[in-house]
């Protein structure tokens, strides 16, 4: 009894998908399903708006000058341009347009608002929205604020700046705060 060695059986390759069909699949599977789990995209990282100018001692003197109603400029230089930021005590300016401006609420507070026309545009320059959202942080008197920045545009709210202006005019009252001014005094 001899017995024949027989040669295994061959094992059967599984076919491979190619890149091409991998893809087809894919967009076949979301188009249905939906993403799965890990398939989903991380969520965007949230920006801290501001925070670069907030500390800064030239911000500060910014600040401290519009509240006291002096004047004060600085530079600031974003992709090779030079903007120049200032203030006469009365209003802040990006390169020369009026963004924020102040006016008297009564002896000892001013409102604090908004031109929405020239914020808008200059929405797409990271110098100025990090500048926008700097202010509103600076006076704590305003609390928390509805303007809110994504994809490369200014938010008030759910709607944009740019939708306000039509019905609302250019100016948008951001709030009130407290002044330093020095007030010159009637004699009686």
């Amino acid at each position: 009894m001899t017995a024949t060695p027989e040669k295994a059986p061959k094992k059967v390759k599984e076919k491979r998908q190619s890149p091409e069909e991998r893809l087809q699949a894919m967009r076949y599977n979301h188009m249905m399903y939906g993403p799965t789990a890990g398939e989903m995209r991380p969520a965007p990282k949230k920006v801290n708006y501001g925070a670069a100018y907030l500390n800064h001692p030239k911000f500060q003197g910014l600040m401290t000058a519009f509240k006291k109603g002096a004047t004060f400029q600085f530079d600031v230089t974003e992709k090779g341009k030079v903007y120049t930021i200032a203030t006469d005590g009365s209003h802040i300016s990006f390169d020369g347009k009026i963004i924020y401006y102040s006016r008297p609420l009564n002896k000892h507070e001013e409102n604090l608002l908004l031109d929405r026309a020239a914020t808008i545009q200059y929405q797409a320059t990271d110098a100025l929205v990090h500048l926008a959202f700097a202010v509103l942080r600076s006076f704590s008197e305003l609390g928390t604020h509805l303007l809110s920045y994504m994809n490369h545009q200014f938010y008030y709210g759910a709607e944009t700046l740019e939708s306000g202006i039509a019905d609302q005019g250019p100016n948008l009252l951001v709030g009130s705060y407290k002044h330093n001014k020095v007030l010159e005094k009637s004699r009686k």
